[in-house]
């Protein structure tokens, strides 16, 4: 195996133990956040720019889909993936808050917001948490680095012990593949 594949393995190796050593019981409370909701008949809405984008609409659909067996749907929204809204809101209002304005018409209380931002510091993302919490919405942050701003803003910041984007990301999914195994458990 070459030696630039072998590192790679080996840094990804390394930040799962950190995960496992450090973010556990965080992951844990973020599961009891997603079935709380559900199980109270509230929704899941989520949100990320890029790559981060990605991740929400695919949590989304492990949500409103299945996992791995087969359940009752949940309801898990993507703020992504409306081309439409996207891009009238970005031009209306800007594009910091094409997510807030989402959650504003969606949001109920009880819901959860999860919002995804490798930096913790994406001003789209920020506005939406605030928006979440105006209407009542728990809320949950999937980070890297030092946190950002969002530590201050969400009721649970995931901070993945990482400077580096890919492998934040590639902890960010491994996490939402955890809750999303964790909902199948709960769930018939």
């Amino acid at each position: 195996m070459s030696s630039k594949i072998l590192n790679e393995l080996k840094d990804h190796q390394q930040l799962i133990q950190r995960v496992i050593d450090t973010l556990t019981g965080d992951i844990e409370t973020a599961c009891e956040m997603i079935v709380t909701a559900v199980q109270s008949g509230n929704k899941v809405l989520i949100a990320g720019n890029g790559g981060s984008a990605a991740d929400a609409q695919h949590l989304a659909a492990e949500l409103t889909g299945r996992f791995v067996k087969n359940r009752k749907a949940l309801p898990g929204i993507a703020l992504t993936v409306d081309t439409s809204a996207l891009t009238a809101i970005a031009n209306d209002y800007g594009y910091d808050y094409v997510f807030a304005r989402q959650v504003e018409a969606y949001a109920k209380p009880g819901d959860l917001f999860i919002g995804i931002s490798t930096s913790g510091n994406s001003q789209g993302i920020l506005n939406a948490f605030e928006t979440a919490k105006q209407y009542g919405c728990k809320t949950l942050g999937l980070s890297g680095r030092n946190g950002g701003k969002m530590n201050g803003i969400c009721d649970l910041n995931i901070i993945v012990p990482s400077e580096f984007t890919a492998r934040i990301q590639e902890m960010h999914i491994l996490i939402g593949h955890i809750m999303c195994q964790y909902v199948d458990d709960l769930f018939e």
